[in-house]
C-alpha cells in the first residue's frame, strides 16, 4: 500500500521560507515521479514542481527561482525548499506519485486530473 505522508507545513511571513518534506513508503513503480500540488481556497489544484526518475524537474511559472524539489533515497522523502514566500503561496500543498504502471512525462504528471497517489495535504500560510 502506497503511503504519502508530509510535514513541515506552517505560517510564516512574507519573504521567509519553508521545507516540506513527503515521506514514502510501498511505492514501488519503475519509472516513477514524484512532485507537489496546492491548492487555495476557492482555487483549482494545480502542480508546483515535480521529478522524475531521471533527476529531470519541472516547476510552475509562478515559483521558479524560490522553490526547489529534491529527494533524498536513501531515507525515501521528497522535499520542497520554498523560499522568499509570498501571500499568494498560501494554499493546502500535497506531495504525489505518479500512479500508473507505465513510462511517467513529467508534463503530463504536473497535470493535477491525471491519476496519482496523493497524501493527506499540509497547510502552507504567508502572511503579508
Amino acid at each position: 500500500q502506497v503511503q504519502l505522508v508530509e510535514s513541515g507545513g506552517g505560517s510564516v511571513q512574507a519573504g521567509g521560507s519553508l521545507r516540506l518534506s513527503c515521506t514514502v513508503s510501498g511505492y514501488t513503480a519503475r519509472n516513477p515521479c514524484l512532485g507537489w500540488f496546492r491548492q487555495a481556497p476557492g482555487k483549482e489544484r494545480e502542480g508546483v514542481a515535480g521529478m522524475n526518475s531521471f533527476g529531470d524537474t519541472q516547476y510552475a511559472e509562478s515559483v521558479k527561482g524560490r522553490f526547489s524539489i529534491s529527494k533524498d533515497n536513501a531515507k525515501n522523502t521528497l522535499y520542497l525548499q520554498m523560499n522568499n514566500l509570498k501571500a499568494e503561496d498560501t494554499a493546502m500543498y500535497f506531495c504525489a506519485a505518479h500512479r500508473d504502471v507505465g513510462y511517467c512525462y513529467l508534463s503530463l504528471f504536473m497535470d493535477p486530473g491525471q491519476d496519482k497517489y496523493w497524501g493527506q495535504g499540509a497547510q502552507v500560510t504567508v502572511s503579508s
